[in-house]
């Protein structure tokens, strides 16, 4: 016997929608489980019942935007915190990227629950997601995201020589953090003084770390890419509209 699920969690499953909004959705009424209309919030079903939503929980949803900002040094990816402004904050019409190409039209009620997808620390750059979609959020920050970041990492070795050929290896697969293993990354030179990282999880500081392990020092941190969107030409500190045909 299969166990019955919530509701909500079981539409965040299919993707539907983030439990928030699904709960939302069902207390409006929105949501129909085997053509019945289910409106009591923690209503469970089995994994073979078909969930259905409304139209106008489509039409709700269509009109949440997600915004790509080049993320400056000096702003923080989430809550203001020790007087240093939030990245949110850059999403203004006069940061607007000229050259964006979408025809979405800027509206002050788009900075409403537009949160950030994934974190950049405060003196690392490039490529921000913040959302107002709440199954964006999940597909890259959820615990089962198969997304890959890829970041630009200028480094200066802190001992004699150059970085040996197994400590490279390391940063690829082998290093621990917080007593437990890191996932496999992909980790190449770009040139002399800049390595490439792409990683599948993003622990707090978690290149910085990794290149302290093996005596890197990290000048510069910039992230290049969230699975197949790339920052491209984007300039620091402006922001522009995910396109519709853009996929992360």
């Amino acid at each position: 016997m299969t166990e019955p699920v919530r509701l909500s969690k079981r539409m965040s499953e299919l993707g539907l929608s983030s439990r928030r909004e699904a709960d939302d959705w069902i207390a409006k009424g929105w949501v129909r489980v085997d053509g019945k209309v289910v409106s009591e919030l923690g209503s469970k079903v089995l994994p073979h019942q078909k969930i259905t939503v409304e139209r106008q929980a489509a039409a709700e949803q269509s009109k949440r935007v997600t915004v790509l900002i080049n993320k400056p040094v000096g702003y923080v990816s989430g809550q203001a915190e020790d007087g240093y402004k939030p990245a949110v904050t850059l999403i203004k019409p006069e940061n607007r990227w000229p050259d964006d190409p979408s025809p979405e039209q800027f509206h002050p009620t788009q900075l409403r629950s537009l949160v950030p997808a994934g974190r950049l620390d405060i003196d690392s750059v490039g490529l921000l997601v913040l959302t107002q979609d709440g199954r964006i959020a999940k597909q890259l920050i959820g615990e089962n995201s198969a997304v890959d970041k890829e970041y630009l990492v200028r480094v200066q070795y802190t001992k004699p020589g150059t970085l040996p050929d197994a400590d490279l290896k390391k940063l690829n697969h082998g290093l621990w953090m917080d007593g437990k293993p890191l996932l496999p990354a992909k980790v190449r030179w770009q040139n002399e003084d800049q390595l490439s990282f792409t990683l599948r999880e993003g622990r707090k500081r978690q290149i910085r770390r990794m290149c302290d392990m093996v005596g890197l020092k990290v000048l510069g941190l910039k992230r290049v890419r969230i699975g197949k969107v790339k920052l491209g030409d984007l300039p620091p500190g402006q922001w522009r509209y995910l396109r519709p045909d853009e996929q992360f």
